[in-house]
C-alpha cells in the first residue's frame, strides 16, 4: 500500500505511544472511530501495525527490521520526493557510494539522467537500477548477499570499499535518535556504512520522517559526521537544534 499523510500520522502517534486504542486515535487524528478502523485495517493488512484486543501497536523492535517489502511501500511518496531533491543536487560528471535501503534505491531511479556517475554500492537492488543507464559506470562491492533485500555486507565488503575514495555517499539509515546518533540493526551492515562515510568526502543522508526517534540496536554515526540531510518533512524536535550544532544542511523535499 502507498500510505497517506493521515495514515503515516496514525503510525507515529501509535509510535509514539508505544501501543493506542481506536479511541485514542480517533481523538487525536480528529476523524471517526470508522476511519481509524479502515486505516488500521489496511496497515495490519501490510504489516505495519499489530492489532491485540482493545488496540494495535507498531510491530518493530531495536533489533530486527521491517521487512523490505513493507519498507518499499511505506511511505514511497515521501522517499520519491526526497530521492528528487537528492538527485537534483548530484552533479554529472561525479563519484558516489549508495548503500543498502529502500531510500536508497529510489535515489538510484532518479539518478537515471545523469550523465558521467561512476557509482559503487553494496546494494544489488541499486546496481539493478543504475545499470539501466549507459551513462553510469556502477561497481558492485563483493561479500554476503542478504536474501532478504539483496544488501551486500560482510568483511569483503568493507575490504572492497576501502579501495576508494568517492565525491559523495549517500546512505539511508533505519533511525535516528534523540542524542543524534544514527542507527541500524545488522552490524554488518553498520560496519560496511562506516566504512562507506570514512571513505566520501561529503556524505549526504535521505532519512523520511519516519526515521527521526526510530529505536535501532547498533550505532552506525552521529549528525556530526553528515554533512547534508535530505528529508520529507520538517525535523520534530529536538532535531533541529542538534542538526544546527552539527552544521548539518536540512533539505525538506517539497
Amino acid at each position: 500500500m502507498n500510505t497517506n499523510p493521515r495514515q503515516l500520522l496514525l503510525l507515529e502517534e501509535v509510535r509514539a505511544r508505544k501501543s493506542a486504542t481506536v479511541e485514542q486515535l480517533a481523538d487525536t487524528l480528529g476523524v471517526t472511530l470508522q476511519t481509524v478502523r479502515r486505516d488500521v485495517q489496511r496497515l495490519a493488512d501490510s504489516g505495519l501495525l499489530t492489532r491485540f484486543h482493545g488496540g494495535v501497536r507498531v510491530p518493530s523492535s531495536t533489533v530486527e527490521n521491517l521487512a523490505h517489502t513493507q519498507r518499499e511501500t511505506l511511505n514511497a511518496k515521501g522517499k520519491a520526493r526526497i530521492a528528487r531533491a537528492v538527485a537534483e543536487q548530484v552533479p554529472n560528471d561525479c563519484s558516489l557510494i549508495l548503500n543498502i535501503g529502500t531510500t536508497t534505491e529510489a535515489i538510484a531511479k532518479a539518478l537515471l539522467h545523469h550523465r558521467g556517475l561512476r557509482v559503487i554500492t553494496n546494494n544489488l537492488n541499486v546496481a539493478a537500477i543504475l545499470s539501466g543507464n549507459p551513462d553510469c559506470e556502477v561497481i558492485v562491492a563483493g561479500g554476503v548477499v542478504r536474501a532478504r533485500d539483496r544488501g551486500i555486507v560482510g568483511e569483503a565488503a568493507v575490504d572492497f570499499i576501502r579501495q576508494f575514495k568517492v565525491d559523495i555517499a549517500l546512505i539511508g539509515i533505519s533511525g535516528i535518535e534523540p542524542d543524534g546518533s544514527l542507527r541500524d540493526f545488522d552490524y554488518r551492515e553498520v560496519k560496511v556504512a562506516q566504512t562507506i562515510i570514512e571513505h566520501a568526502r561529503e556524505v549526504w543522508l535521505a532519512a523520511d520522517h519516519s526515521k527521526f526517534n526510530r529505536p535501532a540496536m547498533v550505532q552506525l554515526a552521529t549528525l556530526a559526521q553528515i554533512d547534508r540531510l535530505f528529508t520529507d518533512a520538517p525535523p520534530p524536535e529536538p532535531f533541529p537544534a542538534l542538526l544546527q550544532d552539527a552544521e548539518v544542511i536540512c533539505t525538506v523535499a517539497a
